[in-house]
């Protein structure tokens, strides 16, 4: 995503509850959301709760996908909903990272991984940020950078939860490792 660009298009791996609700926020704002999920009857529900979005006023667009690959084709950033485990969390990332386009930011809601980690297992680890809160409307929610992350992604994910009427909070990651020397070591 060239520097000073808004995000526009929006993917959302994971069509379960805070997954379509995310979703459902972005299309309100007037976004481009990808909705994916392996599950069918989450695609339909999802396609029924836009519906009844679009009627209220809600004004961004929803496509429904049914393949990550499809989703994050044109994404600027990628946000999974999987759950909050380490097997999963790698593998999204790493499908992610594969299937995205370089300019696509992968963000990760999660109460218990370190963004350092996932960050250090994919090609664009200045791309990647992970979310601590909850993803509604007048929260803070702290937004935790690896050591890598760059400046850029920082201020698109701020500006995106901006406008979403959600509060960013920068915070490193504190799971990062430390870059103090360790005494026992200087002997």
């Amino acid at each position: 995503m060239p520097e000073g660009s808004a995000i526009r298009i929006v993917a959302v791996i994971g069509a379960g509850h805070a997954g379509r609700s995310f979703a459902m926020a972005c299309a309100a704002a007037g976004l481009y959301v990808a909705l994916e999920d392996v599950m069918p009857a989450k695609l339909r529900r999802a396609e029924v709760e836009y519906a009844d979005l679009s009627l209220r006023g809600g004004f961004g667009e929803l496509q429904l996908a049914s393949t990550v690959e499809e989703a994050v084709r044109e994404a600027d950033i990628v946000i999974d909903f999987v759950p909050d485990e380490l097997e999963s969390k790698l593998e999204i990332f790493s499908m992610i990272d594969r299937m995205a386009p370089p300019k696509s930011i992968i963000c990760t809601p999660s109460e218990s991984q370190s963004i350092t980690d996932l960050a250090s297992c994919v090609y664009r680890p200045d791309r990647c940020v992970a979310l601590r809160g909850k993803l509604i409307k007048g929260e803070n929610v702290r937004v935790l950078y690896a050591p890598a992350t760059s400046h850029e992604t920082l201020g698109a994910v701020a500006s995106l939860l901006a406008r979403l009427g959600i509060i960013a909070i920068p915070e490193a990651d504190p799971d990062a490792p430390s870059l103090t020397k360790n005494p026992a070591f200087m002997r």
